[in-house]
């Protein structure tokens, strides 16, 4: 019997992860579906998602909000695709329904009309390869859309990181005072870029660093990083 798989993952504190579990029971209302917090760069230490991809089997499917849900980055979303599409795994993503491994079985399917059994060695080996080669080209097309949904994807968190420098700058040159009390100095040049580091960096925000190793990352005394860390929040 398939089954159907769904994940639903965030990586900050102030994200809502129902929005994507509401997204996936909504496109397949009998999916089985696994939750969880996670703010590192590899696919190690996903508990949730190394237990789906323990129990599933060819024929199975596995749902994910968006592509950025698999995987943190390009590399590692496509190994773990490919790892699935040759196990005979489907894969869905919601927002980028154009990188869903039926897309790619389909377009090879179109393209592959012929027996591989003919009883001619020779023959057989050469209608092997150009399966191969066809695979091969399914797969290098799969991975083109899939980097460029993961670089759309890091550009809208740039994008994002971007603004928020830009929106503290300007209210430095207003001389209005960022995330401080009555009385207190303003916002510096040197902490614009730091909290831009934090934003970027810490995983209370859009980061993966715990506040050891984001102190240590900025160069920052444990409470200026903390009372960055504040302002941040009181400016979300």
């Amino acid at each position: 019997m398939k089954r159907v798989y769904g994940y639903a993952r965030i990586s900050r504190k102030t994200q809502n992860i129902e929005r994507q579990v509401r997204n996936i029971s909504e496109a397949f209302p009998d999916a089985k579906i696994s939750q969880e917090a996670y703010t590192g760069t590899k696919m190690q230490g996903r508990k949730k998602l190394d237990e789906i991809l323990k129990q599933v089997q060819a024929g199975d499917t596995i749902v994910f909000d968006s592509v950025s849900r698999m995987a943190r980055n390009a590399a590692e979303g496509m190994a773990l695709y490919e790892e699935l599409y040759n196990k005979g795994v489907d894969i869905v993503f919601l927002k980028e329904a154009h990188c869903n491994t039926s897309k790619y079985r389909e377009a090879l399917q179109k393209q592959i009309d012929i027996t591989v059994s003919t009883g001619d060695k020779a023959t057989d080996n050469f209608m092997n390869t150009i399966i191969s080669a066809l695979n091969k080209l399914q797969m290098d097309l799969a991975r083109k859309d899939i980097e460029l949904a993961f670089s759309q994807a890091q550009k809208e968190v740039d994008d994002l990181h971007e603004r928020t420098a830009e929106g503290i700058e300007t209210a430095r040159r207003e001389g209005k005072q960022i995330g401080q009390k009555p009385g207190a100095k303003l916002t510096t040049k040197k902490s614009i870029e730091k909290k831009v580091e934090i934003l970027k960096h810490s995983k209370d925000f859009e980061g993966t660093l715990n506040d050891i190793d984001c102190m240590k990352l900025t160069g920052l005394s444990r409470n200026t990083f903390y009372k960055y860390k504040r302002e941040l929040k009181a400016e979300q």
